[in-house]
């Protein structure tokens, strides 16, 4: 916990920090992953992707539509790769790969103590740059039930999505969605339904990770937020590791408590502090 502890501190020391422009230009935002340093060396990190093959997903699952994503701005990892945001979301995918210490991570878990902090761009841009690794078939699934964005974000389809997977309304291949160039399969939030609960914990939504564990190398899942809802504690039992998104000058020390006993210590990979000014 002296780790999650050094993180909080941090958070506070950088009081009101300066955030990602809103149309994705870095202004000095940064990210941590609170885990032991590690050393990333200049061959673990791609330097951009200018140009990228289709996503090895599409080949292994031809039902799978292909679509031209319309790409909104603050999605650097792919709107601007070589931006120093985008770099920072390379360093986190190598940390985190690095930090596994060998153990299987197949499904990952994105979530924030609180609404607003940089989850569901996290995931987004994260899952861009694991599909970077033209060895890597990835699947970013917006289970936010409740306010879903991925969809928006890559100018996709709101429906069909995973609730209508889940609500027996269509099926896995037609609702997922391969981006065009990105190396990276969506499968949106779909027509939000009026009991989210009730679906993420069904036996459908086991056999849609099952199914999508078979298909992919790597899960993203941008998740709800922690608290107050329940929906995390219904999907942690079901993924291999949690993320915590928190914002530097806003989450507060209290939430980020609250959220980390909601995940659990065993299922906690690390925490990302959004929006932390760089160090000189």
């Amino acid at each position: 916990m002296s780790r999650i502890q050094n993180i909080l501190e941090k958070a506070e020391r950088d009081g009101a920090v300066r955030r990602i422009h809103p149309l994705g230009e870095p202004v000095g935002a940064t990210l941590a992953l609170d885990m032991p340093p590690v050393a990333v060396p200049p061959s673990a990190v791609i330097a951009g992707a200018p140009e990228t093959p289709t996503s090895p997903a599409v080949a292994a699952a031809p039902a799978i539509r292909t679509v031209r994503p319309q790409l909104d701005r603050i999605v650097m990892a792919a709107f601007a790769p070589e931006a120093f945001a985008a770099e920072q979301y390379r360093a986190l995918r190598t940390r985190m790969a690095q930090s596994a210490h060998g153990a299987r991570v197949d499904v990952i878990l994105i979530t924030s103590p609180g609404r607003g902090e940089g989850k569901s761009l996290t995931a987004a841009n994260l899952s861009l740059t694991m599909g970077q690794d033209f060895q890597s078939r990835i699947c970013l699934v917006d289970a936010d039930l409740r306010h879903s964005s991925q969809h928006r974000l890559f100018g996709l389809p709101e429906a069909p999505g995973l609730a209508d997977v889940l609500a027996g309304h269509a099926t896995l291949n037609d609702s997922l969605v391969a981006l065009e160039d990105l190396a990276l399969t969506v499968l949106p939030a779909g027509q939000l339904p009026a009991h989210p609960a009730e679906l993420l914990g069904s036996t459908a939504m086991r056999r849609t990770l099952q199914a999508l564990r078979s298909q992919f190398d790597r899960v993203i899942i941008d998740a709800p937020s922690a608290a107050p809802l329940a929906d995390v504690g219904i999907l942690t039992p079901l993924v291999d590791s949690v993320v915590l998104v928190v914002e530097a000058g806003t989450t507060t020390k209290p939430a980020i408590q609250e959220a980390v006993s909601a995940i659990g210590p065993s299922k906690l990979l690390g925490v990302v502090l959004n929006g932390a000014v760089a160090a000189a």
